[in-house]
């Protein structure tokens, strides 16, 4: 039976400006993707991503010139191979999970061969501002397991300091997002260790990163905007001990699942992160959840509005979806 696809452009209002050091957000801009079979429909969401050269324009182009191929019955690997990683991909390969679970009757994890979604702690972040006000949002959230802290270059250990006093004691990520210099990863060192730091998320630019080998971080470092797909994984060896595995940049479940895999035949500590998007894009990624160091999922979170039936977090801990929403 041949499938339908229909892909469009989804815009989320935040319900505060989303701060890092790149730039503000203020709304969620997605692609979501349905494919039709019958009476069955799968569906996929993807963030196109400017740091990767991604625009709303540019994925909903990739989608249509792949989309003859899946209304055909195209697999996700056939999808694969005419398909650059990205959020268009990531869309389209995660419909089609949905819609192949869903016409066999089962779910996407049993397909998967892999562990149903459960509830997990989920890190909470907190936006570039004022320390004072960093501290402030810290505050309302400092029950929580996991913190995350966006910083800049030039108030780094203010907003940090600000955020551990307010909430001494949930695990902490600090995310330059690439704003940071290797002089800064060394002079920080001590600092970051007398603030409990439990992870120091993509300090430096990915295309000067190889910096990170002549020092021996006391804090765990991860990999993000280095690390897309397994393939990139042999060029972080001996810079980063962990990598954040988002399904946008692995362009779907099916290469999450492999990068996961590696990643950890590799010894690389996992991280399962996401970009501002709805409970649509996080669904599959709670399904690599379940066996991460670290989850970072709370990007619904940042919505004025969510899909309905999506994620709920009670307190730092992120629950499924409700049943049929998605795999």
């Amino acid at each position: 039976m041949l499938r339908h696809l229909d892909a469009r452009h989804d815009r989320f209002g935040l319900n505060a400006p989303f701060r890092i050091s790149r730039g503000v957000k203020t709304a969620a801009d997605v692609v979501t993707v349905t494919i039709r079979q019958g009476d069955m429909a799968g569906r996929g969401e993807g963030v196109p991503y400017a740091r990767y050269d991604e625009t709303i324009d540019s994925a909903l182009a990739a989608i249509a010139a792949i989309t003859p191929l899946v209304e055909a019955g195209a697999s996700r690997e056939v999808v694969a191979q005419f398909m650059p990683p990205g959020a268009a991909r990531n869309a389209v390969d995660n419909a089609l999970w949905d819609l192949e679970a869903r016409l066999g009757n089962t779910s996407v994890a049993a397909l998967a061969g892999i562990a149903e979604a459960v509830p997990v702690p989920s890190a909470i972040t907190i936006g570039i501002d004022s320390p004072d006000a960093m501290a402030a949002a810290a505050a309302r959230v400092a029950r929580v397991p996991l913190l995350k802290i966006k910083v800049d270059r030039d108030h780094a250990e203010a907003q940090i300091a600000a955020v551990r006093a307010a909430a001494p004691d949930p695990r902490l990520i600090v995310d330059p997002n690439e704003g940071w210099g290797i002089n800064d990863v060394v002079r920080l060192q001590d600092f970051l260790v007398a603030h409990r730091v439990d992870l120091l998320e993509q300090p430096l630019p990915a295309d000067a990163d190889c910096a990170l080998r002549n020092i021996a971080s006391r804090v765990p470092l991860c990999a993000d905007e280095s690390l897309h797909t397994a393939a990139d994984l042999d060029l972080l060896a001996g810079r980063y001990a962990f990598v954040n595995v988002k399904l946008d940049k692995t362009g779907g479940l099916t290469e999450a699942l492999a990068l996961a895999d590696a990643a950890r035949r590799k010894g690389f500590g996992l991280m399962v992160g996401c970009m501002v998007c709805s409970s649509l894009g996080i669904a599959p990624a709670l399904l690599l959840a379940g066996s991460a160091d670290f989850v970072d999922l709370d990007g619904p979170l940042w919505l004025s509005e969510d899909r309905g039936g999506g994620v709920v977090d009670r307190d730092g801990m992120l629950s499924p979806p409700a049943p049929g929403f998605w795999g």
